[in-house]
């Protein structure tokens, strides 16, 4: 079975040897009962940017793992970055760590001590854990992947990057080899997934299961994409921008397809659950100001969560409801699952799955049974929390509440999702009863979340 890897026609095989290392097949590699893990997080692809959903942009290798794997239709993720990446981590929403949006500037925001992560936990089953490309839960080396149960890490501090100097918005130096601060040349795309084809092939301890995390950097900007992943849609895609990020996409794809090569080359696909998910929907636009020193032009046009609502940072789901996909060679069938599943879903379901005992704050669920057999769906409400909004699914509603700034009181909105997943009917004064109980229910959730975050709320 091979995998597609979509790529102009100017780009040859030769010159990808070039640029990443064609390796051999390990000679002595143990056979583990228990499945390695591979989470490939997109950054800010929207429900509309990939194409087994209807997109453009032509993404065959996530296509590859929906086609083969478990369309998971109903998966949320956090409003923001950073929020996605806690709840990922420890199995709760990140509101109950006081962290709802992006960690920025010269936070010293990061993990608590306290909690038990996800790669710590899989190390009390022998697992070696690897994290290549964005961490944004800590802008200090100090506090960075190691520091929370990574045995080996590469990639950036920030949430965006300049994919070449590989520097923050402000110019803070953010790339790093493990525990040090490193100068290198490329784009951020290719670098991180050179690095993670050379540590599955050469650097990690055949003896021991894997967890890796790969976290891209794209479709995130800014885009700096060179000609070749550009070509392609210069007449399907007229406006500049849009064109832009979908070269960005695509060269995302295209090195999604090298790793799941090298899965097979290494003889490792049998026994690797891989799992696909963007952090959040897509941003409508980027207007940069000051950021960077100006050198980069707006991008009036990114990412499409059609025909869902809104963009990141809400609580529509546009922002929320995103592209997922799990995908297990002869373990998993090809499926469409509709149940409702959280991105805390996801440390559970793994330490359910390796026999690990769950820590006690979690507060995700295991999904696995419906996972395996889309006929058994999942019941469990699914708490959100952004800056901006806080929302409540209990399935088929969804409340959210919106604050205002000016201390007037917030604003509710309910919605049936499964009849109206475009949320255009707002239903929040046809039924009392139905209203003061997700109210009551949203509530239950909002009194658990970190006081210090918390604001009043009339």
């Amino acid at each position: 079975m091979k995998y597609k890897l979509f790529l102009p026609v100017v780009f040859s095989i030769i010159s990808f040897c070039s640029m990443f290392s064609c390796k051999q097949i390990p000679k002595e590699v143990v056979k583990q009962k228990q499945p390695n893990i591979l989470v490939i997080i997109a950054d800010d692809a929207g429900w509309n940017d990939v194409g087994y959903n209807g997109s453009e942009i032509s993404t065959p290798n996530v296509d590859w793992l929906a086609k083969n794997g478990v369309q998971l239709n109903r998966f949320y993720a956090n409003p923001t970055c950073s929020p996605s990446r806690v709840s990922l981590l420890t199995g709760m929403p990140a509101s109950r760590i006081g962290i709802v949006a992006p960690i920025s500037g010269k936070s010293n925001k990061t993990l608590p001590d306290s909690i038990t992560t996800l790669p710590q936990a899989l190390k009390k089953q022998n697992y070696q854990n690897a994290l290549f490309g964005k961490w944004h839960l800590g802008l200090d080396i100090s506090n960075g992947p190691n520091a929370f149960g990574f045995d080996y890490s590469y990639g950036f501090l920030h949430g965006q990057i300049d994919q070449y100097t590989h520097r923050y918005k402000n110019g803070d130096a953010s790339w790093y080899r493990n525990d040090t601060m490193i100068e290198e040349e490329g784009h951020t795309t290719d670098l991180v997934t050179n690095e993670a084809i050379t540590w599955l092939t050469e650097k990690r301890d055949t003896t021991k299961n894997f967890y890796v995390q790969l976290a891209y950097s794209a479709p995130h900007f800014p885009l700096q994409e060179e000609d070749k992943w550009k070509e392609p849609y210069l007449e399907t895609i007229k406006d500049d921008s849009r064109r832009d990020f979908a070269a960005a996409m695509a060269h995302m794809d295209y090195s999604i397809g090298l790793v799941l090569e090298t899965l097979r080359q290494q003889n490792l696909e049998d026994n690797t659950l891989v799992i696909f998910i963007s952090d959040n929907g897509a941003m409508e636009n980027w207007y940069p100001e000051y950021q960077y020193d100006g050198k980069f032009e707006p991008n009036p046009v990114l990412g499409s969560n059609y025909p869902l609502r809104d963009w990141k940072s809400s609580n529509y789901e546009g922002a929320i409801r995103v592209p997922a996909i799990m995908y297990w060679k002869n373990h998993l069938k090809p499926q469409t699952n509709t149940s409702y599943m959280s991105v805390s879903d996801v440390m559970p379901t793994i330490l359910s799955l390796v026999n690990q005992k769950i820590p006690k704050d979690v507060e995700g669920v295991n999904v696995w049974p419906s996972i395996l057999n889309s006929k058994t769906e999942t019941n469990h409400d699914i708490y959100i929390r952004g800056h901006k909004q806080e929302s409540l699914i209990h399935k088929p509603w969804k409340i959210i509440r919106t604050r205002n700034k000016d201390n007037s009181p917030p604003i509710y909105e309910l919605f049936n999702i499964e009849i109206d997943p475009e949320e255009k009917q707002n239903v929040i004064d046809k039924d009392d009863d139905l209203t003061s109980t997700m109210k009551q229910l949203l509530n239950k959730q909002f009194a658990k979340d970190d006081k210090t975050v918390n604001v009043e709320l009339k």
